[in-house]
């Protein structure tokens, strides 16, 4: 038993600075996936939020003048 672990240690040893670099990379890729989720939900927040407030607000009414239609119109039924 003494010997099995004497030999996990040794194959450990050998390959430590390849186990660290893999954690480190898997650390960055964690960070990055998270930091990428986190910006898409301030993001969709953001725009949830702007698009409640737009809703909200009174929208302009557009009156259209028919009077020269209107005179047309008379001119031709004459």
């Amino acid at each position: 038993m003494s010997q099995e672990k004497v030999d996990r240690y040794k194959k450990e040893k050998a390959n430590r600075k390849k186990i660290i670099k893999k954690q480190r990379m898997m650390n960055v890729l964690r960070k990055c996936v998270l930091s990428l989720a986190a910006l898409a939900l301030v993001a969709w927040l953001g725009y949830s939020a702007y698009d409640k407030y737009a809703s909200n607000q009174e929208r302009e009414v557009a009156s259209v003048n028919y009077d020269a239609i209107n005179t047309y119109m008379t001119s031709l039924a004459e």
